[in-house]
């Protein structure tokens, strides 16, 4: 997963300008940030960086303004932050590329920063333009990518900059995602258990036949798991399932059961009759009424799950198990944490609101690792080549 790609650490930074490539696409309420821990998985590269000289410039996206200069999602919160955490001046440029943005990069001293202006601001970025990365590429003397969660973009900053750029490689936060994940993607220790939820079978597809080739056990919650259940003949009212996707559970089911494997389903769902409700009841899956939605998986589901954990030797998780966002279905995803986080294998979760659940419950150092890219998680798991990996490979500049 590493091979050829050159660390941080193995880059001469001192005294150099440093573009790196961060993940700040924090959540915002206004102008607020709602959760910091994408500015806080980038710190061990920044403070890495200035304590050998290094002078960094950060870089990233925010939102979708599609190309436009939106002021709602400026980073200059997630500046803020950050120089909160570090204790120290970050300088934020007006702007990704032109005169304003290199005048504050080439006046850059030791231990101080910059950060960029949000870079989806310019539509060149999404269109992985090289004429725009090669702007980029002039806020820079080095290139470091530590934003895993846009690895799976084709996307000027995450794809084209690297590859103009000879001194190249990945931050500590990228680093450790590869080797977390390239462990399970390549040689997982088993009994091997993944555990996916969300709300469709169709955006898992992929990672779902993927799995099936190297799993033990896969556990499905979530509204995803209805239409598996729908499969199987259960009634389940006014409950999310996919008709189109019937088929598909149907021959999953069947080819796991040809290889061995087991696929487990809840037994028991906390069911509402509207997604705003303040409270719902547990029911069998058997018990389900007409007029009812399951939100949210029950307590005798994550029993049954929990025993699967605990003689794992590695559990992967992504997708809350219910509605996650309505504290009445938060229950069975928070459970859900707390047994995978008890399990003795090697453990890792990816994913928003699974990756929400653990860090609410304060329970992330309870992980392996808990990874900062929910759709870069599952497309590596799937086996693809990631854009912004791959463009860290080799040490020649390809211009």
């Amino acid at each position: 997963m590493l091979e050829n790609i050159r660390s941080v650490r193995d880059l001469d930074v001192d005294g150099r300008r440093v573009f790196v490539r961060v993940d700040f696409n924090v959540p915002l309420d206004g102008t607020t940030i709602t959760d910091d821990t994408r500015i806080r998985a980038a710190l061990p590269t920044i403070r890495y960086l200035m304590e050998n000289g290094g002078r960094p410039v950060l870089a990233s996206h925010l939102g979708r303004p599609k190309g436009q200069h939106a002021l709602e999602l400026s980073l200059e919160p997630a500046g803020q932050r950050l120089a909160e955490l570090l204790d120290c001046e970050v300088l934020l440029a007006d702007d990704c590329i032109g005169d304003g943005p290199r005048k504050v990069v080439s006046d850059l001293r030791d231990g101080q920063l910059a950060l960029l202006e949000n870079l989806r601001f310019h539509e060149g970025e999404e269109a992985d333009d090289e004429a725009f990365a090669k702007e980029l590429a002039r806020n820079g003397e080095v290139y470091v990518n530590d934003a895993f969660g846009a690895a799976h973009r084709a996307h000027a900053s995450v794809s084209a900059l690297p590859k103009l750029m000879r001194d190249r490689g990945a931050g500590l936060l990228m680093q450790a995602e590869l080797e977390a994940l390239g462990k399970l993607e390549r040689q997982p220790p088993k009994p091997y258990v993944a555990v996916l939820g969300g709300a469709k079978v169709s955006d898992k597809i992929g990672v779902l036949e993927a799995l099936m080739t190297k799993v033990d056990t896969l556990v499905i919650g979530g509204a995803m798991a209805n239409t598996f259940l729908a499969a199987q003949g259960f009634q389940l009212g006014r409950s999310l399932v996919e008709e189109d996707k019937l088929p598909l559970a149907r021959t999953i089911l069947g080819r796991a059961e040809e290889r061995g494997m087991t696929i487990l389903l809840p037994i028991d769902v906390r069911v509402g009759l509207d997604l705003g409700d303040a409270e719902g009841r547990v029911a069998p899956v058997t018990e389900i009424g007409p007029s009812e939605m399951a939100l949210d998986i029950g307590p005798e589901s994550v029993a049954r799950f929990a025993d699967v954990f605990r003689t794992a030797k590695a559990v992967f998780w992504n997708g809350p198990m219910g509605l996650f966002e309505n504290d009445a279905f938060a229950q069975g995803t928070r459970d859900m944490a707390e047994a995978i986080a008890a399990a003795p294998g090697f453990t890792v979760v990816g994913g928003g609101d699974s990756v929400a659940a653990v860090q609410q419950a304060d329970m992330a150092d309870r992980f392996d690792h808990v990874s900062t890219g929910g759709g870069a998680s599952l497309e590596l798991l799937e086996g693809k080549k990631l854009p912004g990996v791959e463009a860290l490979r080799g040490k020649e500049s390809a211009s």
